[in-house]
Parts: C-alpha cells; structure tokens; sequence
C-alpha cells in the first residue's frame, strides 16, 4: 500500500478543492453538527498562500486542514481538519493537526492558536499540543472570525447567548502561557528597540 504523505498546500493541489469540500459536508450531516462553510475560492486561496496542509495516497485524498488569522494576526486557527472515510483510523488527522499547528507556530510564532470544534478527537488533539479550554470571551472579537459561524446549524445558540456558549468547545493555545516564567512587557520594548525586531 502506498504511504499516505502530508504537506503543505499548494496550488498544485486546486484539483482536490470539491472533493474536500463535498468531504467536509458529507461529514458534517453524518455527526449532526455545524460546521464554518467556505467557497471554493477560499480554500483554493489558502492553498495558494501556504495555509492549508493536505493529505494523499498517490493521487487519492486522504485529508485537509487550513490556517486563519484573525485580530491582525495575534490570533490564528487551525480549521476544516477532514479526514476521507477511507483513511479514518489510521493516524492522518493527527499528522494534519500537527502539521498545522507547527505552521502556525512557524509563520506566527507568538500569535494565539485557537480552536472552536464539538468533536471529542480534535478535543485530545488539541489537549495533547497544549491548548486548554477557555469561555469565548477568551477568543478573538474579529467580526470576520464570527461571521464564518454563521453557516453553521448551531449559530442561532451562538446569537440567543451573545456570543458566550455554543455546541463547540472552545480551546487556546497561548504561546505566552507556554513560557516557565514572564518578560514584562517594558523589557520586551527595550530587547525590541536593542534588536531591531518587532517579534518579542
């Protein structure tokens, strides 16, 4: 059996656009849940831009996961993780969520990583790369970011609470919290004015 190879997206990989949004779908309906809608062009951009990672056997899809960013990039998630019935089982999903998260930590390394999903795998996946469970307040209040909910089955809950509680689970991935102590912020501006850099 050919190995199943992982990676980052590029425009190369535009073919598999209707296929892993019909897989998408197709599983939304089976688990009875929301899930954020996209268009083809959505995708198709992220793949372009390097944010999206993809899963294939030869020339089979296997899975796909794509990067936001949100709030002027000081929060990002990683969405869409699908994984083809076919492949299920076979540790693909967890590849495709590792592989994100490092691009995400790679392209922004001291942005917040969040994840909003009603899914008890992402949950572990999650837990096992150290986010933690957070109320939404603690999530970004990019409008956009909200705006994406909207295609979901549950988006009227998400209304009725004011944004407060939904079916998902919300988790955090904060780079700052990962840190055994902490810099405060006046000696993170004199190491910026020092090196030049604009990432501490």
């Amino acid at each position: 059996m050919e190995e199943i190879k992982v990676m980052v997206a590029d425009e190369s990989h535009i073919k598999y656009v209707d296929t892993i949004l019909k897989t998408i779908a197709d599983a939304a309906k089976v688990r009875g849940t929301g899930i954020a809608r996209r268009s083809p062009e959505y995708v198709a951009t992220k793949m372009k831009e390097a944010k999206a990672v993809i899963a294939l056997q030869g020339e089979k899809f296997a899975g796909f996961s794509y990067i936001e960013t949100w709030g002027n990039k000081h929060y990002v998630t990683t969405s869409g993780l699908i994984v083809h019935p076919d492949f299920r089982g076979k540790g693909v999903a967890k590849r495709i969520k590792n592989l994100t998260f490092t691009l995400a930590r790679v392209r922004w390394p001291h942005a917040k990583i969040f994840s909003l999903t009603s899914g008890s795998a992402v949950m572990k996946m999650n837990t096992q790369l150290g986010y933690l469970p957070v109320t939404f307040n603690d999530l970004t209040d990019d409008e956009s970011f909200w705006r994406g909910c909207e295609g979901c089955i549950n988006s009227d809950i998400l209304h009725r609470t004011n944004r407060r509680y939904c079916i998902c689970t919300a988790m955090l991935f904060d780079p700052e919290e990962q840190l055994p102590a902490r810099i405060p912020e006046s000696v993170r501006e004199r190491i910026r004015r020092i090196d030049g850099n604009n990432n501490v």
